[in-house]
């Protein structure tokens, strides 16, 4: 393997990655994933749960309510939509 196929395998992506669940796909080629995380209060010093949500691109309507899937950065789409989905972790029960 010469060195210049071992960087471009090599190479790291500086785009955000996060995993959430899908909560709605009624949208076309959009769903909406939510993303949980746990965050400290300041005042009490304990962990609470925070949700945000962020609207994905998914081009084939492949993902359904209920999967945890891993969305991606990406250019802005449209208004509200500025990730991608990358990959299905879990299938939803």
């Amino acid at each position: 393997m010469t060195e210049a196929q071992d960087t471009t395998e090599t190479a790291t992506s500086f785009k955000r990655r996060l995993v959430g669940r899908v909560a709605s796909d009624k949208m076309s080629k959009t769903v909406v994933v939510e993303v949980t995380r746990y965050k400290m209060e300041p005042l009490y010093r304990k962990y609470v749960k925070v949700r945000k949500r962020y609207k994905a691109h998914d081009q084939n309507n492949t993902y359904k309510v209920g999967d945890r899937v891993e969305i991606v950065e990406h250019r802005p789409m449209s208004k509200h939509k500025r990730w991608t989905v990358s990959r299905l972790v879990e299938k939803g029960v």
